[in-house]
């Protein structure tokens, strides 16, 4: 018999619960989109008390699974449990009312609201009818307090930093007081200070009985924090395991069905001249003479914790915040990079941080978004798109990117997060840059396109391409960089090369 979703809620407030091995538990789940098959008769168990991590390459079918658990999608086949018993999720709202509470990827809360009006949304303390917004603003300091959260509830979303933004939303899904939190990629915005404090809530958590759902990227992590791990591959279901009985290498394998025998691939290529020369640049209250040249053939890393400046450079030298003060020299020539315009015209390309606020164009195709940045020289004639070729070229870097996409008329909001980065890499790779600016460039990628993308980098750099790539993942700058530029608080506090740099010594310089 399948429970409506408000008589599993009633049964839940009435402290009743149904004895189950399961706290949530998904059986022969399918569901498909418009030329996708997203699940193949997949399952998932979560225990009481524990936290489960969902591993597999980007379109896996993880964030799918967890969306019908959070009641975003309907399956078309197969069955929901919670606490043994079926239930239809029809809603998020159904979910959050039956105790499953998820927090995405990509944040979801209302940038012009307090932190308190967004966290209590829908569930305002009221005084005789009206928003008490005193109680309300007690009621988020005690929340923080309980989850040692220093952000002030009175101040609008807008002026957080993505961290603080992501410490906001765990505090919404815990003040549901929720059986299950989902958590989807929860760290890729925060500094490693910021993940131990995420760990230690989810302990806590846990210790109070929780179910909890990590979705992650990052090996490390799920050594450190998970009790067991399920695998998925292209849609399907292919094992659980306690993540004690297996290595990195297991679980690699299991994930991409392969062996992958070198996530570094960087080579030794022959440095030339220098293309890109930097001198003092600075911008009013953000970084501060800045100074750094890079030669063709060069991949200089850049390191720093989050509020360093890295990304704050990154634009500036792409033209989209243009310098105060310093100067910018491309290939021996003193530019004015005033717009990104000019800086694509001096044959530079700019991967963005944040592929959904300033990367890709959702509601647009994927050879809408590919072809953005080429709509110029060989695939214009007497003011006519060559739109063959130009679709021929981005089928190519499509296949070469491996993007997962039932056609190139697919629209980029339906495609995974990891998908839509290699869209926009594809983007600025059909540019065939001289320079290219990459600012974390594998961040929720998966661990397969991952060494996909670092071969693609080597390449370019190999061909004569001048690299500037930001991480915030330090086996990524130590594996893949010449030369790493470390930055602290808006200024550059030194230069390791290869050979000599560790991860203590970037740490040190990026601490000062």
């Amino acid at each position: 018999m399948v429970v409506s979703p408000s008589t599993m809620a009633a049964v839940r407030q009435s402290g009743v619960v149904p004895n189950a091995e399961y706290l949530l538990s998904a059986e022969g789940v399918r569901k498909e989109f418009p030329g996708v098959i997203a699940l193949d008769d997949v399952q998932f168990r979560l225990k009481r008390g524990t936290v489960h991590a969902l591993m597999g390459e980007n379109g896996a079918g993880k964030s799918t699974l967890m969306k019908i658990l959070a009641g975003i999608y309907i399956p078309d086949k197969g069955e929901v449990r919670l606490k043994g018993v079926e239930i239809q999720l029809k809603s998020p709202l159904d979910a959050l009312e039956n105790g499953i509470a998820m927090i995405h990827q990509e944040l979801n809360l209302m940038p012009y609201m307090t932190v308190a009006e967004n966290i209590w949304i829908r569930r305002e303390p009221k005084n005789k009818g009206f928003v008490d917004h005193a109680a309300m603003f007690r009621q988020t300091d005690e929340l923080f307090r309980r989850l040692n959260i220093d952000i002030d509830p009175e101040i609008q979303v807008r002026d957080l930093s993505v961290a603080n933004r992501q410490m906001v939303e765990i505090a919404k899904a815990v003040s549901y007081n929720s059986d299950v939190l989902i958590m989807d990629e929860p760290t890729s915005a925060l500094t490693e200070r910021e993940v131990e404090h995420l760990f230690r809530i989810i302990r806590d958590l846990r210790a109070q009985g929780i179910g909890i759902v990590y979705i992650t990227h990052k090996m490390n992590e799920l050594f450190e924090i998970a009790d067991e791990f399920s695998v998925f591959r292209d849609g399907r279901y292919i094992g659980t395991h306690a993540s004690t009985d297996v290595t990195r290498d297991d679980i690699i394998r299991m994930m991409v069905g392969r062996e992958i025998t070198q996530m570094f691939p960087k080579e030794e290529v022959p440095i030339g001249d220098v293309v890109l020369s930097v001198k003092n640049l600075s911008l009013n209250n953000v970084f501060h003479d800045v100074s750094f040249d890079v030669r063709s053939g060069e991949i200089l890393g850049v390191a720093g914790l989050v509020g360093s400046g890295r990304s704050n450079v990154a634009e500036t030298l792409f033209g989209v915040t243009p310098a105060t003060s310093g100067t910018i020299e491309l290939f021996g020539k003193k530019t004015d990079i005033g717009s990104p315009t000019v800086a694509i015209q001096n044959r530079m390309a700019f991967l963005t941080e944040d592929r959904k606020e300033t990367g890709c164009l959702l509601i647009l195709s994927v050879l809408e978004n590919m072809q953005i940045a080429v709509l110029q020289d060989k695939f214009v004639k007497g003011g006519f798109v060559q739109e063959g070729s130009i679709e021929a070229t981005c089928e190519d870097m499509a296949k070469k990117l491996r993007v997962k996409t039932p056609n190139l008329d697919e629209r980029v909001e339906n495609l995974s997060g990891g998908n839509q980065q290699k869209v926009l890499i594809g983007r600025w790779l059909l540019t065939n840059p001289k320079i290219l600016i990459l600012d974390e460039p594998t961040r929720g990628i998966d661990v397969g396109a991952k060494a996909e993308i670092h071969r693609l980098v080597s390449e370019m750099a190999r061909n004569g391409v001048a690299v500037i790539m930001i991480s915030s993942e330090m086996p990524e700058v130590l594996g893949m960089s010449d030369r790493i530029m470390v930055m602290h608080e808006g200024r550059v506090t030194g230069f390791l090369n290869r050979d000599e740099a560790t991860q203590i010594k970037v740490m040190e310089l990026a601490a000062q």
